[in-house]
């Protein structure tokens, strides 16, 4: 699993962990929510700019989003 899965798998999680749509987040955090539906399917890269506000808005650590092992359990 490359890097943009792990942060796709990570973002969904996080997200459906915290009872939000993808139109709730993608209005949150100042995103479209074409934007942030390609990021969770692992279509476009995330850039530093957006893992921040995405980890504001979910209350959550930056890292949290490339934690490997929580991805791992996930797409099993």
């Amino acid at each position: 699993m490359d890097l943009r899965e792990v942060f796709a798998t990570n973002l969904r999680r996080i997200r459906n962990a915290k009872g939000l749509s993808q139109d709730d987040l993608a209005y949150e955090a100042g995103i479209s929510r074409s934007y942030l539906s390609q990021l969770e399917k692992g279509v476009f890269y995330a850039s530093l700019k957006i893992i921040e506000k995405l980890a504001a808005t979910l209350e959550v650590e930056p890292a949290e989003f490339l934690n490997t092992h929580k991805a791992s359990r996930k797409a099993r």
